[in-house]
């Protein structure tokens, strides 16, 4: 049965275990439902760095999820093992402050523009107030590669509120670290207006020493 993103419920934080799980299983049953050709060898992982330390407990290694398709076969899990990491895909590595409160925002194509957009102004702002670029590391671990099936698959409903995304944003609790900063409408934290203490906390959520 198709996911019914009106009947979802926030099941944990971004980047816990619960959260985490939730999402892969979801992305595994968009891609089962999309009827990907056999060919196709494609794995997505995002890691978010340097997380709560709540996030990680009970013996986790790290926060991250991953859903995958290879030789035919689709699986998913808590984690982001080298198996799927290693094929081509969508691999990402974030700070997990850097992306978490706007990670709960639901939007189509153009609120993706939108949030990119703002998240490039929290970066300018960073850098300016550290007096050095490139403070914020998100990296992409390869090219970006997005099969016509499996984007069609998971982006499907996007604009209608479904979609991997929003079925992640909707599954999403509010984390507290976010509850008293200034954000845009779409979530992402405005450095520039934060307060001095609220911008020392920020850096050092995003990990960066000062």
């Amino acid at each position: 049965m198709p996911i019914n993103v009106a009947e979802l419920k926030p099941v944990g934080e971004f980047g816990s275990k619960a959260w985490c799980v939730a999402c892969a299983k979801a992305g595994v049953q968009l891609l089962e439902e999309g009827n990907i050709p056999d060919d196709v060898q494609w794995g997505f992982s995002e890691i978010y760095m340097n997380p709560p330390a709540r996030l990680l407990a009970d013996g986790r290694k790290l926060a991250a999820y991953y859903f995958m398709v290879k030789d035919g076969v689709i699986s998913g899990g808590d984690g982001a093992p080298e198996a799927c990491r290693a094929l081509p895909g969508f691999h990402v590595e974030a700070p997990w402050a850097a992306i978490c409160n706007q990670s709960g925002a639901k939007y189509g194509r153009e609120g993706q523009r939108q949030r990119s957009a703002d998240e490039k102004v929290m970066y300018s702002a960073i850098a300016e107030h550290l007096g050095r670029p490139s403070a914020v590391k998100v990296g992409f671990m390869k090219e970006v590669v997005w099969p016509p099936a499996v984007a069609a698959a998971l982006g499907a409903g996007s604009e209608e509120g479904g979609g991997l995304h929003n079925i992640a944003a909707t599954i999403q609790a509010p984390s507290p670290e976010f509850a008293e900063y200034p954000t845009t409408e779409l979530g992402v934290p405005i450095f520039a207006e934060m307060t001095d203490a609220q911008k020392q906390e920020f850096l050092g959520l995003l990990g960066i020493e000062t």
